[in-house]
């Protein structure tokens, strides 16, 4: 890799990101999580996966910052590949905390825009384009660099749980007609496609290609098939519920939690009961497995009114983020 470095304000110097900075970015983000709590854990191997995904180029999408060998600040802007609506380009940043309010920050913002920009002018501009960044919900830091940038928010996001040891009986019989199976590699093709019908009237909808579904989906370290269950009409997908847990944060909380990734249903089929179906399913299977707890994350906006039923399943709001908007135009 071209790891040509320039100078960043406060004399740091600037490269791409390359796959030997791990040791150094885990670091960096360990050090970000003590301070800024928003739950998210990672390890080497979660942010060894992030880097081999195959549609990020390291070197013109990614940016670092070093105080020697200790990196002080990191930058990622990932493009929106089948975007439809609008091409939403998510920028992934953080400064170590002792380096915070000297400016770094709005470096890291003008950086995510240039590159948004050069990729939206390279196959995007039939759409309106949108740089985003998210967070915790309250975090002063993020909400003045936010407002000093010109982002406007734009989705408030529920993160929500639910724990598996209160005898709360899960409810949600088979919908008559549908067959209620185990994932299996068998039905990796039926479930993308039915994951791109039942997410396309949601916000930032963008429609996974086999790369994109391999990569954040079922070929993911996190990805739980054991847990993960489907509801077919004959032989197609009509819902789905993939589960996920995440080892950082078994390790950092002490117990596990199944994660359901994606739940949804295609719009033929919405209002038969799908949903709460799988839901029972995956949560009566992660309960025999010895797991503690569900979590899942929402988008409080969401139009098939998942909100309201995660709540009346037994879901209960932990954390809130939001997610910053700023117009490429």
């Amino acid at each position: 890799m071209n790891t040509t470095s320039h100078i960043a304000p406060g004399g740091f110097l600037t490269r791409p990101m390359d796959k030997a900075d791990v040791p150094a970015w885990l670091d960096l983000r360990g050090d970000a999580e003590r301070v800024d709590r928003t739950g998210h854990h990672v390890d080497a191997d979660d942010l060894a996966e992030e880097l081999e995904n195959p549609k990020l180029d390291l070197e013109r999408d990614t940016l670092t910052l070093w105080d020697g060998a200790r990196m002080v600040a990191y930058a990622l802007v990932h493009a929106p590949d089948g975007a439809v609506d609008a091409a939403r380009f998510r920028g992934d940043a953080a400064v170590r905390p002792e380096w915070r309010r000297q400016g770094l920050g709005r470096h890291l913002v003008a950086w995510m825009d240039s590159r948004a920009r050069a990729l939206y002018a390279e196959g995007f501009t039939h759409l309106p384009g949108e740089l985003l960044i998210s967070g915790k919900s309250g975090d002063a830091n993020l909400l003045a660099l936010a407002a000093s940038a010109s982002f406007t928010a734009c989705r408030w996001w529920f993160e929500m749980t639910h724990p598996l040891n209160t005898g709360r009986p899960m409810t949600g019989g088979v919908p008559e007609g549908l067959r209620l199976v185990a994932f299996e590699p068998g039905y990796d093709e039926v479930t993308r496609l039915a994951h791109n019908d039942a997410f396309r009237d949601h916000w930032d909808f963008a429609e996974m290609d086999g790369t994109d579904w391999r990569t954040w989906v079922v070929g993911a370290r996190s990805f739980r098939p054991a847990l993960s269950r489907l509801l077919l009409d004959g032989d197609e997908v009509v819902a789905y519920l993939i589960a996920e847990e995440y080892d950082a944060d078994t390790a950092a909380e002490g117990t596990r939690d199944c994660h359901i990734g994606y739940l949804a249903t295609r719009r033929s089929h919405r209002g038969r009961g799908a949903a709460p179906a799988l839901m029972a399913a995956t949560l009566d299977a992660a309960l025999t497995r010895g797991y503690d707890s569900a979590s899942l994350t929402v988008d409080t906006a969401n139009p098939s009114g998942a909100l309201g039923l995660y709540e009346r399943l037994g879901f209960t709001t932990h954390r809130e983020y939001v997610t910053y908007a700023r117009p490429l135009g």
